[in-house]
This record gives C-alpha cells, sequence and structure tokens, in this order.
C-alpha cells in the first residue's frame, strides 16, 4: 500500500502545500508537480549532478533528496535566477558569453552549484573552484568554459580584478 503525507515548503518564494508519495524524490516533485523541467533527471544515484537545486542555501542532488525531507525548507532552482522580465542572471549570461552551454542538459545544475560558490562571497583559486564543480558530469563542453564563466562572475561579484 502506497503512503503519502503532507508537506509544506517554499519552491522559488513560492510557499506550497502538497500531499505526496514518500518514495518520490524531489527531482519527481519538482518536475512532475510543479514542471519545473530544468531540474534534469540524468542519473538518478546522485553522480551526475544535472539535478542540482539549492535547499536553504546548500546545493544537493535532488534525485537522491526525498520529497518528504523538503518539508519546512526553502528550495530554489533555476527558475528562481530570472528576472521579473525573464531576463537572465550574471552566472547564466556568463554561461553565455564563455560558450559553457553545448547541449545545456548538465548546464541548470552547474549554474545552482554556481549559485551556491558566488553566494558564499569566497574569492577561491581555480583549484578550489575545480574541486567544487567536480560533482558534475559535462559531455560537450570540457569543463574550462564552465570554469571560466564562475571564475568571472566571482571576481566581477567581488569587485576584484581577473588575474
Amino acid at each position: 500500500m502506497t503512503q503519502y503525507k503532507h508537506i509544506r515548503c517554499t519552491i522559488n518564494g513560492r510557499e506550497v502545500d502538497r500531499m505526496i508519495d514518500v518514495r518520490a524524490s524531489l527531482t519527481d516533485l519538482l518536475r512532475n508537480d510543479f514542471r519545473l523541467t530544468s531540474v534534469k533527471k540524468g542519473c538518478e544515484v546522485g553522480e551526475c549532478g544535472a539535478c542540482n537545486v539549492i535547499i536553504d542555501g546548500r546545493c544537493y542532488n535532488s534525485c537522491i533528496y526525498l520529497a518528504i525531507w523538503a518539508d519546512g525548507k526553502q528550495i530554489r532552482t533555476l527558475e528562481s535566477l530570472l528576472g521579473p522580465n525573464g531576463e537572465l542572471s550574471d552566472i547564466q549570461q556568463a554561461f553565455v558569453d564563455e560558450a559553457a552551454v553545448q547541449c545545456g542538459f548538465c548546464t541548470p545544475g552547474f549554474i545552482m552549484t554556481a549559485v551556491e560558490i558566488l553566494e558564499s562571497g569566497v574569492p577561491y583559486t581555480d583549484d578550489q573552484l575545480r574541486k567544487l564543480l567536480s560533482g558534475h558530469l559535462c559531455r560537450c563542453t570540457g569543463y574550462e568554459n564552465i570554469l571560466r564563466a564562475v571564475k568571472k562572475t566571482m571576481y566581477r561579484r567581488l569587485g576584484m580584478e581577473m588575474p
């Protein structure tokens, strides 16, 4: 017999109230119930990072995060980054400017991890950024353009010159 549980959480600034299957992943909840398709179903075992979302300020693989654990949490997906008229955030624009997007499947997850990095306000080194971004798989861009997009946005936000 399937069990259901009632949860309340905030998704992209909107309070939601939902009865959910206790077996459902957060990926399934976000995609199926709220049509937030930036959250990609990649590996479904927490290895590729395509499903990354920010929960209470920290990035998580939503494919291995049960939806019931979202009760009382603040969840942000890529959709939360767009401006009121659909304008891209600075990190999204950097991905475009640096050609860090090809097929785009991994991009939302990378960008959400970048948001966590950027919001920390820490001036990370290249090696530190590589490690922080290492939970993602990309088959198209080769990672250097992605690293450059994150690094340039980090330096710009910190008001520092690129080395």
